[in-house]
């Protein structure tokens, strides 16, 4: 069991934004299943209320509830979809971006819920949002629209291009907003907008999530220079032998990257596709 467990501590540490983000989910769900089982009610704290009664008094929730999930298949396929997705996305784009549009498409996917549900209270009656769903909208929605036809083998349908993929889970979305679940549905909606939003914003140069970015750098650069204090002991080995090597996964990056631009992501190799999966993880 320590080998395990020193196995995923090492695997999170080495591991990017997005093996972070998936091991946070999977903490969260644990642990809220184990204390909810000995101490009650966990999704009081965690989950978002849609009554301004009391989110005033959990305002915290807008966040946790993305990362928060009671039922086994809700958590399973949330984490399926936010590793695919996400793996995909950081083809085009690094950690920083994923980990901003991760946070800021579940807060807008919960404001919008919170906004629906207090506007038109007679036809949804108060409720509670869960699950990462609305910040994977938003991932997929952007991956989607800045990479329409990259292709994605699906089971029993082969190849579909990114593009149909994302339209099919909005319209899917904005459909089931009359099922049971219409309050995780419209959080989607607004996950969905807010990465069509900011891929089209990038496009055209401009960062909308560059000052969130910057918050998260502030308190990461906190948190290195404590790190320093104990690391800055040991003497640097090979240092430019590793920045040798980063220097030239950048450029085998960049490399792929310009193919894919001029011929799609087609044209990759099968030995590029894997080289891409694998350095994509190490950009910051």
């Amino acid at each position: 069991m320590a080998g395990i467990g020193k196995e995923l501590m090492d695997t999170y540490k080495n591991g990017g934004i997005l093996i972070k983000l998936i091991f946070i989910n999977s903490i969260v769900f644990i642990l809220g299943g184990l204390i909810g089982l000995f101490y009650g009610n966990v999704e009081f704290w965690l989950s978002m209320p849609s009554d301004w009664h009391e989110l005033i008094y959990r305002p915290w929730t807008i966040i946790t509830y993305n990362f928060y999930h009671k039922a086994l298949l809700h958590f399973f396929f949330n984490i399926l979809n936010l590793y695919w997705f996400g793996k995909i996305f950081l083809i085009y784009f690094n950690d920083k971006k994923l980990l901003s549009l991760y946070l800021l498409g579940g807060i807008v996917g919960g404001a919008l819920y919170f906004i629906i549900y207090n506007v038109f209270p007679s036809k949804f009656p108060p409720s509670i949002l869960m699950g990462a769903s609305a910040s994977i909208m938003a991932i997929i929605i952007a991956a989607a629209v800045y990479a329409p036809n990259f292709k994605v083998y699906m089971v029993f349908l082969g190849e579909v291009k990114l593009i149909y993929i994302g339209l099919f889970s909005f319209i899917l979305s904005l459909i089931l907003i009359n099922s049971e679940n219409a309050g995780g549905n419209i959080a989607h909606v607004g996950g969905a907008i807010f990465g069509y939003l900011w891929v089209k914003q990038y496009q055209r140069g401009v960062e909308i999530t560059g000052w969130f970015a910057g918050i998260l750098d502030f308190f990461g650069s906190l948190f290195k220079r404590r790190k320093m204090k104990v690391v800055h002991k040991q003497p640097p080995r090979d240092e430019l032998e590793y920045n040798h090597q980063k220097n030239v996964n950048q450029k085998e990056i960049d490399r792929i990257l310009d193919k894919i631009s001029k011929a799609g992501y087609d044209s990759l190799t099968k030995s590029e596709k894997e080289t891409l999966f694998h350095l994509s993880n190490k950009n910051d």
